[in-house]
Protein backbone atom coordinates (compact mmCIF):
# COMPACT_ATOMS: atom_id res chain seq x y z
CA UNK A 1 0.00 0.00 0.00
CA UNK A 2 1.44 3.40 -1.20
CA UNK A 3 0.46 5.69 1.66
CA UNK A 4 2.05 8.52 -0.12
CA UNK A 5 -0.80 8.34 -2.38
CA UNK A 6 -3.12 8.04 0.34
CA UNK A 7 -2.02 11.27 1.78
CA UNK A 8 -2.56 13.04 -1.32
CA UNK A 9 -6.69 11.93 -1.37
CA UNK A 10 -7.22 14.25 1.72
CA UNK A 11 -7.61 18.16 0.31
CA UNK A 12 -6.48 20.18 3.85
CA UNK A 13 -2.76 18.99 2.55
CA UNK A 14 -3.34 20.43 -1.25
CA UNK A 15 -4.67 23.92 0.90
CA UNK A 16 -1.30 23.28 3.28
CA UNK A 17 0.88 21.31 1.30
CA UNK A 18 3.83 22.44 3.85
CA UNK A 19 1.54 21.23 7.10
CA UNK A 20 2.73 18.78 9.40
CA UNK A 21 -0.04 17.17 10.97
CA UNK A 22 0.60 14.99 14.12
CA UNK A 23 -2.94 15.58 16.08
CA UNK A 24 -5.06 12.37 14.51
CA UNK A 25 -5.61 11.59 18.32
CA UNK A 26 -7.94 14.93 18.82
CA UNK A 27 -9.69 14.12 15.02
CA UNK A 28 -8.22 12.51 12.04
CA UNK A 29 -8.33 14.65 8.46
CA UNK A 30 -11.23 14.05 5.97
CA UNK A 31 -10.30 12.22 2.78
CA UNK A 32 -12.04 13.75 -0.87
CA UNK A 33 -14.64 10.94 -0.96
CA UNK A 34 -15.97 12.03 2.80
CA UNK A 35 -16.34 15.36 2.02
CA UNK A 36 -17.77 14.85 -1.80
CA UNK A 37 -20.31 12.07 0.01
CA UNK A 38 -21.76 14.60 2.58
CA UNK A 39 -21.89 17.71 -0.38
CA UNK A 40 -24.03 14.94 -2.35
CA UNK A 41 -26.53 14.12 0.06
CA UNK A 42 -27.29 18.04 0.88
CA UNK A 43 -27.01 19.26 -2.88
CA UNK A 44 -29.06 15.61 -4.19
CA UNK A 45 -30.54 13.73 -1.49
CA UNK A 46 -31.40 16.16 1.47
CA UNK A 47 -34.57 14.76 3.35
CA UNK A 48 -35.21 13.65 6.96
CA UNK A 49 -35.19 10.26 7.76
CA UNK A 50 -37.68 7.19 9.19
CA UNK A 51 -40.55 10.58 8.61
CA UNK A 52 -41.39 10.49 5.12
CA UNK A 53 -42.72 8.36 2.50
CA UNK A 54 -41.84 9.97 -0.36
CA UNK A 55 -39.02 8.93 -2.45
CA UNK A 56 -36.52 11.12 -1.80
CA UNK A 57 -37.10 10.87 1.90
CA UNK A 58 -36.72 7.14 1.75
CA UNK A 59 -33.86 7.06 -0.30
CA UNK A 60 -32.61 9.21 2.52
CA UNK A 61 -33.34 6.55 4.95
CA UNK A 62 -32.21 3.99 2.99
CA UNK A 63 -28.91 5.15 2.65
CA UNK A 64 -28.63 6.72 6.48
CA UNK A 65 -29.48 2.77 7.28
CA UNK A 66 -26.97 1.41 5.17
CA UNK A 67 -24.30 2.90 7.14
CA UNK A 68 -25.74 1.48 10.40
CA UNK A 69 -24.66 -2.09 8.13
CA UNK A 70 -21.36 -0.73 7.42
CA UNK A 71 -20.31 -0.18 11.07
CA UNK A 72 -21.97 -3.06 12.48
CA UNK A 73 -19.57 -5.14 9.58
CA UNK A 74 -16.76 -3.06 10.49
CA UNK A 75 -16.83 -3.92 14.02
CA UNK A 76 -18.30 -7.80 13.89
CA UNK A 77 -21.25 -6.72 14.99
CA UNK A 78 -23.86 -9.57 15.37
CA UNK A 79 -26.93 -7.53 14.02
CA UNK A 80 -26.91 -3.78 12.71
CA UNK A 81 -29.67 -2.39 15.15
CA UNK A 82 -27.57 -2.82 17.93
CA UNK A 83 -25.43 0.06 16.55
CA UNK A 84 -26.64 3.17 18.02
CA UNK A 85 -25.96 6.61 16.41
CA UNK A 86 -25.05 9.33 18.90
CA UNK A 87 -23.20 12.38 18.66
CA UNK A 88 -19.77 10.72 19.40
CA UNK A 89 -18.07 8.57 22.03
CA UNK A 90 -18.83 11.09 25.02
CA UNK A 91 -22.46 11.01 24.53
CA UNK A 92 -22.72 7.43 23.94
CA UNK A 93 -20.83 6.88 27.27
CA UNK A 94 -23.45 9.33 29.25
CA UNK A 95 -26.04 6.82 27.22
CA UNK A 96 -25.14 3.95 29.26
CA UNK A 97 -23.68 5.96 32.75
CA UNK A 98 -27.27 7.23 32.79
CA UNK A 99 -29.23 4.66 31.21
CA UNK A 100 -28.54 1.41 33.81
CA UNK A 101 -30.34 0.67 37.42
CA UNK A 102 -27.68 1.66 39.83
CA UNK A 103 -27.81 0.54 43.26
CA UNK A 104 -26.97 2.43 46.54
CA UNK A 105 -23.78 0.62 47.04
CA UNK A 106 -22.94 -0.82 43.71
CA UNK A 107 -19.71 -0.69 42.45
CA UNK A 108 -17.91 0.88 39.35
CA UNK A 109 -14.45 0.52 37.89
CA UNK A 110 -12.56 2.53 35.79
CA UNK A 111 -8.82 2.93 34.90
CA UNK A 112 -6.41 5.67 36.45
CA UNK A 113 -5.62 6.46 32.45
CA UNK A 114 -9.23 7.52 31.53
CA UNK A 115 -10.00 10.41 29.21
CA UNK A 116 -12.65 12.37 31.16
CA UNK A 117 -15.34 11.40 28.86
CA UNK A 118 -14.93 8.26 30.65
CA UNK A 119 -14.61 9.15 34.25
CA UNK A 120 -16.71 12.20 34.84
CA UNK A 121 -20.03 10.84 34.09
CA UNK A 122 -19.20 7.56 36.34
CA UNK A 123 -18.51 9.99 39.10
CA UNK A 124 -21.67 12.27 38.23
CA UNK A 125 -23.64 9.15 38.64
CA UNK A 126 -21.94 7.74 41.80
CA UNK A 127 -22.70 11.07 43.21
CA UNK A 128 -25.85 10.84 43.33
CA UNK A 129 -26.11 8.85 46.45
CA UNK A 130 -25.23 9.92 49.79
CA UNK A 131 -22.20 7.65 50.47
CA UNK A 132 -19.10 8.02 49.56
CA UNK A 133 -17.71 8.02 46.12
CA UNK A 134 -13.86 7.05 47.28
CA UNK A 135 -15.60 3.47 48.33
CA UNK A 136 -17.57 3.25 45.53
CA UNK A 137 -15.96 4.37 42.27
CA UNK A 138 -12.34 2.23 42.01
CA UNK A 139 -9.40 2.61 39.76
CA UNK A 140 -7.73 -0.39 38.14
CA UNK A 141 -3.58 1.39 38.66
CA UNK A 142 -1.27 1.95 36.34
CA UNK A 143 2.08 0.72 36.45
CA UNK A 144 5.25 3.47 36.50
CA UNK A 145 5.76 2.25 32.94
CA UNK A 146 2.26 3.40 31.80
CA UNK A 147 0.95 -0.37 31.95
CA UNK A 148 -2.73 -1.17 33.12
CA UNK A 149 -1.98 -3.59 36.75
CA UNK A 150 -4.70 -6.00 35.91
CA UNK A 151 -3.03 -8.13 39.31
CA UNK A 152 -5.32 -5.87 40.90
CA UNK A 153 -8.56 -7.81 39.60
CA UNK A 154 -9.59 -9.78 41.75
CA UNK A 155 -9.73 -6.85 44.62
CA UNK A 156 -11.40 -4.66 42.90
CA UNK A 157 -14.25 -6.41 41.50
CA UNK A 158 -16.78 -7.75 44.08
CA UNK A 159 -20.16 -8.96 43.74
CA UNK A 160 -21.23 -5.01 44.44
CA UNK A 161 -19.44 -4.50 41.15
CA UNK A 162 -22.18 -3.22 38.59
CA UNK A 163 -19.64 -1.70 34.92
CA UNK A 164 -16.55 -2.12 34.41
CA UNK A 165 -15.33 1.12 32.14
CA UNK A 166 -11.78 0.99 30.66
CA UNK A 167 -10.44 2.66 27.31
CA UNK A 168 -8.58 0.12 24.40
CA UNK A 169 -5.79 2.59 23.73
CA UNK A 170 -5.14 5.45 26.27
CA UNK A 171 -4.88 9.30 24.48
CA UNK A 172 -1.90 10.01 26.25
CA UNK A 173 0.28 7.36 26.69
CA UNK A 174 -0.14 5.37 23.36
CA UNK A 175 -0.70 2.04 25.91
CA UNK A 176 -3.05 -0.67 24.09
CA UNK A 177 -4.54 -2.42 27.00
CA UNK A 178 -5.48 -6.46 27.04
CA UNK A 179 -9.13 -6.01 26.57
CA UNK A 180 -9.90 -9.54 25.89
CA UNK A 181 -7.91 -10.70 29.16
CA UNK A 182 -9.33 -8.20 31.11
CA UNK A 183 -13.14 -8.79 30.06
CA UNK A 184 -12.48 -12.77 30.71
CA UNK A 185 -10.85 -12.14 34.12
CA UNK A 186 -13.79 -9.41 35.03
CA UNK A 187 -16.27 -12.39 34.21
CA UNK A 188 -14.50 -14.66 36.05
CA UNK A 189 -14.61 -12.92 38.80
CA UNK A 190 -18.32 -11.47 38.34
CA UNK A 191 -20.35 -12.63 35.45
CA UNK A 192 -23.06 -9.99 36.35
CA UNK A 193 -20.81 -7.04 35.76
CA UNK A 194 -21.18 -5.11 32.49
CA UNK A 195 -18.09 -3.96 30.72
CA UNK A 196 -18.01 -0.73 28.67
CA UNK A 197 -14.97 -0.10 25.86
CA UNK A 198 -13.68 3.57 25.47
CA UNK A 199 -12.33 2.44 21.81
CA UNK A 200 -12.21 5.98 20.10
CA UNK A 201 -8.35 5.43 19.62
CA UNK A 202 -8.68 2.26 18.62
CA UNK A 203 -11.59 1.30 16.24
CA UNK A 204 -10.05 2.64 12.85
CA UNK A 205 -6.60 2.21 13.81
CA UNK A 206 -6.27 -1.65 14.73
CA UNK A 207 -9.05 -4.78 14.03
CA UNK A 208 -12.39 -4.46 16.39
CA UNK A 209 -14.36 -7.44 16.76
CA UNK A 210 -16.79 -7.21 19.75
CA UNK A 211 -17.50 -10.65 19.83
CA UNK A 212 -13.71 -11.60 20.29
CA UNK A 213 -13.25 -8.76 22.61
CA UNK A 214 -16.31 -10.20 24.61
CA UNK A 215 -17.74 -7.19 26.33
CA UNK A 216 -21.05 -5.29 26.84
CA UNK A 217 -20.32 -2.18 25.54
CA UNK A 218 -18.28 -0.03 22.87
CA UNK A 219 -18.25 3.66 22.06
CA UNK A 220 -16.54 5.22 19.19
CA UNK A 221 -16.32 8.33 17.50
CA UNK A 222 -16.32 9.10 13.41
CA UNK A 223 -13.92 12.36 14.05
CA UNK A 224 -11.21 9.98 14.90
CA UNK A 225 -11.14 7.63 11.69
CA UNK A 226 -11.65 9.96 9.06
CA UNK A 227 -14.64 10.51 9.15
CA UNK A 228 -17.16 13.75 9.98
CA UNK A 229 -17.33 15.42 13.85
CA UNK A 230 -20.88 14.94 15.38
CA UNK A 231 -21.51 11.76 15.01
CA UNK A 232 -20.31 8.21 17.42
CA UNK A 233 -20.85 4.80 17.69
CA UNK A 234 -22.78 2.87 21.06
CA UNK A 235 -22.67 0.02 20.35
CA UNK A 236 -24.07 -2.56 22.71
CA UNK A 237 -25.64 -6.41 22.83
CA UNK A 238 -29.29 -6.25 22.16
CA UNK A 239 -30.04 -7.53 25.47
CA UNK A 240 -27.55 -4.97 26.99
CA UNK A 241 -29.42 -2.27 25.26
CA UNK A 242 -33.12 -3.00 25.67
CA UNK A 243 -32.32 -3.20 29.27
CA UNK A 244 -31.09 0.68 29.25
CA UNK A 245 -33.28 3.89 29.60
CA UNK A 246 -33.28 6.63 26.72
CA UNK A 247 -30.94 9.73 27.25
CA UNK A 248 -33.16 12.11 25.65
CA UNK A 249 -36.81 11.84 24.52
CA UNK A 250 -38.72 13.19 21.62
CA UNK A 251 -39.65 12.26 18.42
CA UNK A 252 -38.42 9.12 16.50
CA UNK A 253 -37.86 7.28 19.81
CA UNK A 254 -40.89 6.20 20.62
CA UNK A 255 -44.07 3.61 19.23
CA UNK A 256 -46.81 4.94 20.89
CA UNK A 257 -47.89 8.52 22.55
CA UNK A 258 -50.65 9.07 24.51
CA UNK A 259 -51.53 12.75 27.02
CA UNK A 260 -50.33 11.15 29.80
CA UNK A 261 -47.72 7.84 28.76
CA UNK A 262 -45.82 6.71 26.26
CA UNK A 263 -43.75 3.86 24.75
CA UNK A 264 -40.43 3.86 23.63
CA UNK A 265 -39.77 2.06 19.75
CA UNK A 266 -37.54 -0.81 19.46
CA UNK A 267 -33.45 -0.65 19.87
CA UNK A 268 -31.34 1.27 18.38
CA UNK A 269 -34.32 4.02 18.13
CA UNK A 270 -35.12 4.36 21.08
CA UNK A 271 -31.93 5.61 21.57
CA UNK A 272 -31.72 8.27 18.36
CA UNK A 273 -34.03 11.14 19.46
CA UNK A 274 -34.87 13.84 17.15
CA UNK A 275 -33.68 14.37 13.69
CA UNK A 276 -30.42 12.71 13.50
CA UNK A 277 -26.89 14.11 11.81
CA UNK A 278 -28.14 12.87 8.63
CA UNK A 279 -25.34 14.05 6.51
CA UNK A 280 -23.03 13.07 8.92
CA UNK A 281 -23.45 8.98 9.36
CA UNK A 282 -23.45 9.01 5.74
CA UNK A 283 -20.33 10.51 5.81
CA UNK A 284 -19.39 8.10 8.25
CA UNK A 285 -20.51 5.45 6.33
CA UNK A 286 -17.58 6.69 3.12
CA UNK A 287 -15.19 6.95 5.89
CA UNK A 288 -15.44 2.73 6.71
CA UNK A 289 -15.76 2.65 3.16
CA UNK A 290 -12.41 4.72 2.63
CA UNK A 291 -10.81 2.69 5.53
CA UNK A 292 -11.51 -1.10 4.17
CA UNK A 293 -10.33 0.09 0.92
CA UNK A 294 -6.52 0.69 2.61
CA UNK A 295 -7.54 -2.05 5.13
CA UNK A 296 -7.60 -1.99 8.77
CA UNK A 297 -4.96 -4.48 9.19
CA UNK A 298 -2.88 -2.72 6.53
CA UNK A 299 -3.66 0.78 8.57
CA UNK A 300 -2.75 -0.98 11.73
CA UNK A 301 0.70 -1.87 10.61
CA UNK A 302 1.35 1.41 9.38
CA UNK A 303 0.90 2.82 12.13
CA UNK A 304 2.19 0.91 14.59
CA UNK A 305 5.42 1.05 12.70
CA UNK A 306 5.36 5.17 12.62
CA UNK A 307 4.25 5.13 16.44
CA UNK A 308 7.54 2.76 17.21
CA UNK A 309 10.02 5.31 14.66
CA UNK A 310 8.25 8.70 16.83
CA UNK A 311 8.57 6.71 19.66
CA UNK A 312 12.50 6.02 19.44
CA UNK A 313 13.23 9.29 17.54
CA UNK A 314 12.11 11.02 20.71
CA UNK A 315 13.44 8.48 23.53
CA UNK A 316 17.31 9.18 22.47
CA UNK A 317 16.85 13.12 22.53
CA UNK A 318 18.41 14.23 25.50
CA UNK A 319 15.93 16.34 26.75
CA UNK A 320 13.10 15.01 26.20
CA UNK A 321 11.06 12.90 28.59
CA UNK A 322 9.03 10.40 26.86
CA UNK A 323 5.63 8.35 28.92
CA UNK A 324 4.57 5.41 28.55
CA UNK A 325 5.77 2.33 27.42
CA UNK A 326 7.75 1.31 24.30
CA UNK A 327 4.87 -1.66 23.74
CA UNK A 328 2.59 -2.17 23.41
CA UNK A 329 1.61 0.87 21.82
CA UNK A 330 0.06 2.29 19.08
CA UNK A 331 -1.28 6.06 17.28
CA UNK A 332 0.49 8.48 19.48
CA UNK A 333 3.48 9.48 21.16
CA UNK A 334 3.54 11.68 24.72
CA UNK A 335 6.52 13.74 25.90
CA UNK A 336 7.91 16.47 28.02
CA UNK A 337 11.11 19.40 27.32
CA UNK A 338 13.52 19.99 29.60
CA UNK A 339 13.54 23.42 30.79
CA UNK A 340 9.78 24.58 28.05
CA UNK A 341 6.61 23.99 28.77
CA UNK A 342 4.79 21.83 26.57
CA UNK A 343 2.44 25.00 25.16
CA UNK A 344 5.60 26.82 24.71
CA UNK A 345 6.52 24.00 22.46
CA UNK A 346 3.61 23.17 20.57
CA UNK A 347 3.22 27.50 19.88
CA UNK A 348 7.11 27.61 18.36
CA UNK A 349 6.37 24.33 16.39
CA UNK A 350 3.19 25.52 15.03
CA UNK A 351 5.44 28.53 13.22
CA UNK A 352 7.18 25.86 11.32
CA UNK A 353 3.84 24.33 10.17
CA UNK A 354 4.25 21.01 12.90
CA UNK A 355 0.82 20.78 15.01
CA UNK A 356 1.05 18.55 18.02
CA UNK A 357 -1.21 18.65 20.96
CA UNK A 358 -0.22 19.88 24.10
CA UNK A 359 -1.58 19.85 27.36
CA UNK A 360 -3.42 17.51 29.98
CA UNK A 361 -5.19 16.09 26.73
CA UNK A 362 -8.30 15.73 28.73
CA UNK A 363 -6.63 13.40 31.04
CA UNK A 364 -5.91 15.49 34.43
CA UNK A 365 -5.64 12.73 36.97
CA UNK A 366 -3.47 10.65 34.51
CA UNK A 367 -1.11 13.40 34.73
CA UNK A 368 -0.99 13.98 38.54
CA UNK A 369 -0.46 10.20 38.83
CA UNK A 370 2.65 10.49 36.56
CA UNK A 371 3.88 13.79 38.18
CA UNK A 372 3.55 16.02 35.17
CA UNK A 373 1.67 18.87 34.95
CA UNK A 374 0.72 19.10 31.10
CA UNK A 375 2.88 17.17 28.13
CA UNK A 376 3.21 17.20 24.26
CA UNK A 377 1.30 14.67 22.04
CA UNK A 378 2.49 13.63 18.55
CA UNK A 379 -0.10 11.36 17.43
CA UNK A 380 0.24 10.04 13.55
CA UNK A 381 -2.63 8.25 10.85
CA UNK A 382 -2.95 7.10 7.61
CA UNK A 383 -1.70 10.18 6.00
CA UNK A 384 1.79 10.94 7.94
CA UNK A 385 5.47 9.85 7.35
CA UNK A 386 8.64 9.28 8.90
CA UNK A 387 9.66 12.53 6.98
CA UNK A 388 6.58 13.76 9.21
CA UNK A 389 8.33 12.83 12.23
CA UNK A 390 11.86 13.77 11.32
CA UNK A 391 10.46 17.16 10.89
CA UNK A 392 8.79 17.18 14.18
CA UNK A 393 12.34 16.24 15.74
CA UNK A 394 13.96 19.04 14.05
CA UNK A 395 11.66 21.51 15.28
CA UNK A 396 11.88 20.72 18.85
CA UNK A 397 15.25 20.86 18.49
CA UNK A 398 15.04 24.37 17.29
CA UNK A 399 12.48 25.01 20.14
CA UNK A 400 15.51 23.46 22.34
CA UNK A 401 18.17 25.54 21.34
CA UNK A 402 15.61 29.27 21.31
CA UNK A 403 14.58 28.66 25.10
CA UNK A 404 18.30 27.71 25.86
CA UNK A 405 19.49 31.25 24.18
CA UNK A 406 16.39 33.39 25.94
CA UNK A 407 17.79 32.13 29.24
CA UNK A 408 21.65 32.80 28.54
Amino acid sequence: MNFTEIKKQFPIFVHHPELVYLDSAATTQKPRVVIERISRYYKEENANVRRGIYRLAEHATKEYEAAREKVARFIGARDAQEIVFTKGATESVNIVAHGFSLGSDDEIVITEMEHHSNLVPWQRRITNYESKINERLKFIPITDEGLLDVSTLPQLITLKTKIVALTYISNVLGTINPIKKIVQEVKRLNPNTLVLVDGAQAVGHLPVDVQELGCDFLVFSSHKMCGPTGVGVLWGRREALEALEPLQYGGSMISRVEKYQSEWADIPYKFEAGTPNIAGVIGFGAAIEFLEQIGIEEIHRYTSELTSYAYEKLRVLPYTNVLGPQAPRLGCVSFTLEGVHAHDAAQVLDESNIAIRAGHHCAMPLHERLGVPATARASVYVYNSEEDIDKLIKGLSDVKQLFSHNKR
